[in-house]
């Protein structure tokens, strides 16, 4: 694979043929198989924070996310970013015009130290004219990319702020505890202002639903919080 220009990856991509293991994509290939994609598929180490897809970059076309997590956003004109996408580890995104997949004004960047499994077009191509069963996974999986999108824009358009913090925050929560997110993150996961998040956050505060700390929300009332999201 021909080297790319991205500074983003300057020094950090090498081959790693067991990359790609553990993914649902390849969950039909044996460890042979997997073993001759090594030449196919650099890996990325990225740390929190750092950008690794910038609007109209070229060479790579799918990025799987062996280990960390990532948030697809765009920007708006006045300089808000709306975050559209939150990846956790053996999710893929990328462009595959083929497949309704677009990055068009598309920014990625690791919200976790992140290992990262790369293809440039050729590769992803040759991958899919020489395994048809990888192109039947990569189908499916889009396909159910879809429906969870279905869900995610009837949420937002028969809900408002609060039901849709609400029904985030049940989500996110692991043993009654959302960590790590602050109201500017929570913002842009749910593509309003910090301000607005912060006003809804007080506003289930102030009827003791939640706790609210330094990067942590604690459920006080689990039921409460549910009744609230399909408000």
């Amino acid at each position: 694979m021909a080297q790319t220009n991205h500074t983003s990856v300057s020094g950090h991509l090498f081959n790693q043929p067991r990359c790609i293991e553990g993914s649902g994509l390849f969950r039909d290939f044996q460890p042979a198989e997997l073993d001759r994609l090594h030449e196919w598929i650099r890996e990325g180490i990225f740390q929190t924070g750092h950008v690794f897809y910038r609007p109209g970059e070229p060479g790579e076309v799918l990025f799987i996310i062996k280990s960390g997590a990532a948030q697809l956003y765009r920007m708006s004109p006045d300089g808000q970013k709306f975050v559209f996408a939150h990846l956790m580890a053996q999710s893929f995104f990328g462009e595959m015009s083929f497949l309704g997949q677009r990055m068009q004004d598309c920014f990625a960047e690791a919200v976790e130290d992140s290992e990262i499994c790369i293809l440039t077009q050729a590769n992803l191509m040759r991958l899919i004219s020489e395994y048809p069963r990888f192109a039947l996974r990569l189908v499916e999986a889009m396909g159910n990319r879809l429906l969870h999108a279905e869900q995610q824009l009837t949420v937002l358009a028969l809900l408002g702020l609060t039901p849709r913090l609400a029904t985030f925050l049940l989500k996110e929560a692991q043993d009654g505890v959302v960590q790590g997110l602050s109201h500017q993150e929570i913002g842009e996961r749910l593509g309003v202002y910090r301000e607005t998040t912060t006003y809804a956050l007080n506003e289930l505060k102030s009827t003791g639903i939640i706790e609210i700390g330094r990067k942590q929300i604690r459920i006080l009332d689990a039921q409460r919080l549910r009744e609230a999201s399909t408000r």
